[in-house]
This record gives structure tokens, sequence and C-alpha cells, in this order.
């Protein structure tokens, strides 16, 4: 398919006339680009726009990123979920410093080498910055090209993956590819949405294979989900005589990685008891807090329930700390600790 074909040039003028005035969106700077790119993932625009621009504030190219601290990534992190992604950011940041002495190369294979950089990313870095006719596949392009083109193979299958990619290669060919990629995107966030989507809207409606088959609601065939499993955590939020919290580095799965409550899974006490101890931490009788926190991830119904007790003291180390509430402004926390130092009424006087 040309790029002059019908479909290409209905996207690219509709998207002209209704794309979102993003920031990153009037730059063609490849670090910027790939920043939004990895926050974007998995997280309304909406949401990610303020972390934008302060994480470009603070850091405003690949050196000041790559000098940074894991604490200070994170800190700018917190709140946005994920933090994976911003860990394996700051690696591939420092891994382009190191190899390319910050310069985001223009070829694929160079950008895919860095870590955290994918075949998504490297195509959204490569047409957009570079503007190089790279296919990008995320949910909503796969969505898009599923009711489009009639797909009926489940998204999450291999013969649905190798077709969706080999599709966006044929249609990114030709003028602005990175306009055309950010086109598809749009078009599925804000049109070709998951529930009642606009057809009427639709630049593709007429050359669309699931509208003019009136099966626009039953693709893209949706890939089995895992049942989510309710599960009962404890966590333990040992309080120093002057105030002061002691968290440990968290659970990856739970807490990102990130300074958190001791947790252990299961309603046994003791169980909590002996993972604070065998911290360093040196505590007295902990009493739960009242009520549960409740936290739902994909596939998890977490039910939480804090203990509270006062700390005689522990063994700092690089996995424990004790931290102010002032001080949990310089490091990354995840929203679910926010939550459980909140029910706990840490840090209010309590």
């Amino acid at each position: 398919m040309k790029y002059h074909d019908p479909m290409r040039r209905a996207l690219l003028t509709w998207y002209r006339k209704h794309a979102r005035d993003l920031p990153w969106r009037k730059t063609r700077d490849p670090y910027a680009i790939w920043v939004s790119e990895i926050m974007c993932q998995q997280t309304r625009v909406d949401t990610v726009i303020p972390y934008y621009e302060r994480f470009l504030s603070r850091f405003p190219n690949p050196k000041a990123l790559a000098a940074a601290s894991e604490d200070e990534v994170l800190s700018l992190w917190s709140g946005l979920g994920y933090y994976r992604r911003a860990r394996l950011l700051h690696q591939g940041v420092r891994e382009l410093v190191a190899q390319y002495g910050g310069a985001v190369p223009e070829d694929p294979e160079g950008r895919r080498s860095l870590p955290g950089v994918g075949r998504y990313t490297a195509g959204a870095i490569g047409s957009i910055a570079f503007g190089r006719c790279e296919p990008v596949v995320d949910g909503n392009v796969a969505r898009v090209l599923c009711r489009y083109l009639g797909i009926q193979t489940p998204l999450g299958d291999a013969r649905t993956e190798k077709r969706l990619w080999a599709e966006a290669t044929r249609f990114v060919e030709g003028p602005d590819p990175g306009d055309f990629n950010q086109a598809v995107m749009e078009l599925g966030a804000l049109v070709c949405t998951p529930r009642e989507p606009d057809c009427g809207a639709c630049p593709l409606r007429r050359s669309c294979v699931a509208h003019r088959t009136g099966c626009v609601g039953t693709l893209p065939v949706p890939k089995k989900r895992a049942a989510i499993v309710r599960k009962e955590v404890r966590v333990a939020l040992p309080v120093l005589p002057g105030g002061e919290v002691i968290l440990h580095r968290g659970e990856a799965a739970l807490f990102g990685g990130l300074w958190a409550p001791v947790s252990v899974d299961g309603a046994d006490p003791a169980k909590l008891r002996d993972a604070v101890r065998s911290l360093g931490i040196d505590v007295g009788p902990m009493r739960a807090v009242p009520g549960e926190v409740r936290h739902v991830l994909s596939h998890r119904d977490l039910r939480l329930t804090v203990h509270r007790g006062r700390a005689r003291g522990f063994l700092p180390s690089e996995r424990v700390r004790a931290f102010l509430p002032a001080d949990l402004e310089r490091v990354g926390v995840s929203t679910l600790t926010q939550k459980l130092l909140a029910h706990a009424g840490w840090g209010t006087g309590e």
C-alpha cells in the first residue's frame, strides 16, 4: 500500500485537525520523546503531563538524568506507578551516555540495544524524532488495526502480534511517519475507543471492515485474563521515639522496589514480627490499626492490615532506613505506601 492511499491521507488530515495539544508533541528531541513514551505506557495522558514537565525540568538532557541517583529519579516518579519503567529509563540513559555520549542513535539497532527500549519505544523515537519509517504497535494501534482490517485472532496470540507489526510496517511507509504513528494512536485514544467507539467521527469508517460488517463491538478479540485473587497482607510500621518510621526496600511486585513498610503475605502477626526482626529492627509490641487498606492490582485484590509499634533501634543499611515526613519528598515511595502511612496516622502527630 502506497503512502497516497486514501486511508493514510484521511487519517493524517484528521490528526492535524483533532490532535491534542500535548507537551511532547512540541519537540523532536529524541530524549524528551523517549521520556514521554515510557511515562505514557499504561498511564493516562492527563496524569502524565505534570510528571513529564517536572521530570524534564529537573533532568533536561540525558547527562543530567545519568548523573542522578536512583532515589532522585524515583522521587520524581513517585505516584506515577510501574516503577520498573523509571529504573529501566535511568539505566538506558546511563548506557546512552556511556556508549553514545548522550546522543540517541538514529539507527533502530542502536536504540534497541539500550536497556528498556523495546520495539515499540524504538519505533516511536525513530519515527517522531528522526522521521524514519518505523512502526509502532501499542494497545491503541492494535485496536484500530484489528477493527480496520477485521483481524479475528485474539490479542496476545503470536499470529496476531506478527500480523499487527507487519501491517503497521506497511502503513507507516511514506511521508510524515511520526505524525502517522501518532495519528493511529490518537484515533484509538479519542475515537476508536475500547467501549462505545464513535464510528460516526472516524475518518476510516468507509473502509473499516469492522464498521462495514457490524462487528466493531466484538473486535479486537480479547486475550484471556487471569482471575483476580484476593490476598491478605500484613505490614509493619515501626516508629522511633523521634517520630521516624523505619522502611526498607520493598517487594518489586507490590511496592515497585521503593522504600516501603516491611510486609508479609497472610494473616499471621508472628510472621510479620519475624520479618521485621530479620532486618535488624528492634521493635516492641505492634498493634493492628483498626480497618484495612484495599489495593487492587491487575490480578490481585489486596487487603492490607497495618501494625504499628514503637521501635527501640535498628541497623541502618542500604536496605533499611528511617524517615521523617519531609525525607520522603526526596525519595520514591509508592501510592500504596502513602496510603498505608496515612491509614496509620503517621506524620499527623498521632
